[in-house]
């Protein structure tokens, strides 16, 4: 078990999980993970860049020990989070001399997460420099992404980006480089659908910080390296753009047939209109191959049985997976069949307040379907059609005309906003918050103390400023 050479001066000392099977109790691992850790050495000190998941202790004291480093200086810390920090403090016993470098938020959170002392950890900002002697290291603030604390440290000399979990991929492979694109790409997607889209507004508004390096190779702290970065970086792109694809996603559940009945209509009468429609058995779903799914979705559709007045429990779980994940999809309707009532698609709304769509005509029927339920059926893949098509003229009406003059770009500028540190809904002053009296224009300093987050109830004190890139 050695380290492996990925450029000069520059070793993997990670390890390769291949039989985990799940992440944060939540998320499903079907081609186990790796953790990834670098070591960087200049002429005159040595940083180790993040570290393992504690599990994997011995076998990076293993791969540090073939390189036979007499010291440790630094220990860079780009997130805290115990699958890379979590091994920090064994490091910090092995190589007492060393110094954790991290971000303002990320000291707090290793102090409380993990019980480092103070006195040994650094505080980076964004765009400073640490001389290795012949290598520097240079730090680039990324919050949110996924944690508020998190950065990216360049290696300018080398010209190699160490991402963290952006660009990450949970796949086990003993290849240190991308050999397999579809099959790495694919785990890449599942991982931002997963983990990432949350947050594709930040990672929007700091893409270029990314892009303007020119980096040669990415190398993330899960999954394989990029030797190509510009593929994975365009793969972004498309997933954070607000543009989706011609797409339906159905999750559902039926307890006596008539649901899934209802499900499989409305999938082939969508089909026979050229949208693609794709369901997902909730009782047995990759929650994964569900999200990624969701990247890229125009419409959601939510099939369930009344259970007790409500949403089925599992179709409940979907709809508040999907709140947590925020998609871009554009349209919202529910399907189901009851036995004597209730407030289904009232219910999964109120289960998805952070997302922004259309409620298109439901579709609830009593028992099992008959002929006029089909035909509302039809008639909801009819509405899907239309919608579809119309957003896709009104892109076209809305891109530049070759043949026109060439006008000057719009140029983006940084404006305020207010995020909720738990939820992390995000207050706009141009919006304003209607529902609780705060009319739009509000600035943040008007809001009564008193205001709290119209999501989950913390209060305004408790929010923080963030920048947004906003176009025009």
């Amino acid at each position: 078990m050695h380290a492996r050479k990925i450029s000069d001066g520059v070793w993997w000392v990670g390890a390769i999980d291949w039989d985990r099977r799940l992440f944060d109790g939540l998320i499903p691992l079907p081609d186990g993970t790796s953790y990834n850790s670098y070591v960087v050495q200049g002429s005159e000190k040595v940083a180790l860049i993040d570290g393992v998941d504690p599990s994997m202790r011995d076998i990076l004291f293993a791969r540090l020990e073939t390189l036979k480093l007499k010291r440790i200086d630094y220990i860079v810390a780009n997130h805290a989070e115990q699958d890379h920090a979590g091994t920090i403090p064994d490091v910090l016993e092995a190589f007492p001399m060393a110094q954790v470098l991290t971000s303002e938020k990320g000291k707090g959170m290793l102090m409380d997460l993990l019980e480092i002392p103070a006195e040994k950890i650094r505080v980076v900002q964004d765009g400073e420099t640490v001389d290795l002697g012949g290598r520097n290291l240079q730090f680039i603030s990324f919050p949110w992404v996924h944690w508020p604390e998190t950065m990216l440290t360049w290696l300018p000399q080398n010209r190699i980006l160490f991402t963290c979990d952006l660009f990450g991929s949970h796949i086990a492979t003993a290849d240190l480089f991308v050999t397999d694109q579809p099959e790495v790409f694919s785990s890449a997607k599942r991982y931002y659908a997963e983990i990432m889209m949350p947050f594709k507004s930040m990672i929007e508004a700091k893409m270029d910080s990314v892009t303007r390096l020119n980096a040669q190779l990415i190398a993330p702290s899960h999954g394989p390296i990029y030797k190509e970065p510009q593929r994975i970086i365009d793969a972004y792109r498309e997933w954070i753009s607000p543009r989706t694809k011609n797409l339906v996603v159905i999750p559902y559940i039926s307890m006596h047939e008539s649901t899934r009945r209802m499900v499989e209509h409305l999938v082939e009468a969508c089909a026979e209109r050229g949208i693609h429609a794709e369901q997902f058995n909730l009782a047995d779903a990759d929650v994964g191959k569900l999200a990624m799914s969701l990247v890229d979705a125009t419409a959601i559709v939510m099939g369930s049985p009344m259970v007790l007045g409500g949403p089925h429990p599992k179709v409940a779980y979907a709809a508040l997976l999907a709140n947590l994940l925020r998609p871009k999809a554009k349209y919202f309707s529910v399907i189901g069949s009851f036995g004597w009532g209730g407030r289904l698609p009232e219910a999964l709304q109120s289960l998805m307040p952070s997302l922004k769509v259309e409620l298109l005509p439901p579709v609830l029927i009593k028992g099992r379907p008959r002929e006029k339920d089909y035909q509302a059926l039809e008639a909801l893949a009819e509405t899907i059609r239309t919608k579809y098509s119309e957003s896709q003229e009104q892109k076209k009406a809305a891109a530049p005309n070759d043949n026109a003059a060439p006008s000057a770009p719009a140029e983006a500028r940084m404006e305020t906003r207010y995020m909720c540190p738990v939820c992390r809904y995000v207050y706009d002053p141009a919006k304003g918050d209607p529902a609780a009296g705060i009319p739009p224009g509000t600035p943040f300093e008007k809001i009564p103390d008193d205001w709290v987050c119209p999501l989950c109830k913390v209060s305004k004190k408790m929010f923080k400023p963030i920048q947004v890139a906003v176009k025009g």
